[in-house]
């Protein structure tokens, strides 16, 4: 479920303008997408300039980037992101209060994505600006265990919801993420109460995660036409 997204140019300065609040000793988590990909290579060139921080990944991409441009890794296991960077198919909120609820999943890493943003002090969201609206309104991708997924699907009929298990590119069958899992992308419209959704849809037998992050994000850095926005704004 990849939806279509800004310039590269955006997507750079938002990459920088975020690897920037990265400071020395940092252990950081490092997202997955076209965007946190571009905090990845600004992170790599801190790193080559003689900044000490270790990365944790969040997809096989992620990892295979981060050593590409020579980011030293670590696990949860061994330490916890003092900061997290990552991209969002979709940011909703920042005109109102400055709180922002996203919709994650696109690449199908949300689970550790969310666990890698939790776990972190610091969660910093990059994007360009189509991926802002006013109200989530985005099928949401639920990563569900394999036998589950008639049930699961099932249920989130009756929360109101269209599902439809994903299906993968230049090859047959589903999507099958990291984690041997499948991927439900279920539209609910506009939703009205993200938090409630969340708690309704985490709750559901056989659901590992889904993409609605609901008071995890500390910033937004938005690429634009000529520089970033940053959320919350300095009073």
């Amino acid at each position: 479920m990849k939806r279509p997204g800004g310039t590269d140019e955006q997507k750079r300065r938002a990459g920088e303008s975020a690897a920037r609040v990265v400071s020395d000793g940092d252990v950081a988590g490092l997202g997955t997408g076209s965007t946190a990909a571009a905090a990845i290579r600004a992170l790599g060139r801190r790193v080559d300039a003689g900044l000490d921080v270790r990365g944790i990944p969040t997809s096989y991409q992620s990892r295979s980037l981060a050593r590409e441009v020579g980011i030293p890794l670590t696990t949860l296991d061994d330490a916890l992101p003092d900061i997290a960077i990552d991209g969002a198919d979709q940011v909703a909120g920042l005109g109102r209060d400055d709180s922002a609820d996203l919709i994650k999943g696109g690449g199908a890493a949300h689970a550790r994505e969310k666990l890698v943003a939790a776990a972190a002090d610091r969660f910093v969201v990059v994007a360009d600006p189509t991926k802002l609206a006013d109200a989530l309104d985005a099928p949401v991708p639920i990563e569900v265990l394999s036998d589950a997924v008639p049930a699961v699907e099932a249920a989130l009929s009756a929360l109101g919801g269209e599902p439809t298990l994903r299906a993968a590119e230049r090859k047959d069958g589903p999507v099958v993420t990291d984690n041997g899992n499948l991927v439900v992308d279920c539209a609910f419209g506009a939703i009205d109460d993200p938090a409630a959704l969340s708690a309704d849809v985490g709750t559901l037998p056989g659901v590992v995660e889904h993409g609605l992050f609901v008071g995890l994000a500390d910033e937004v850095h938005v690429g634009v036409a000529d520089g970033v926005d940053v959320y919350p704004r300095e009073s």
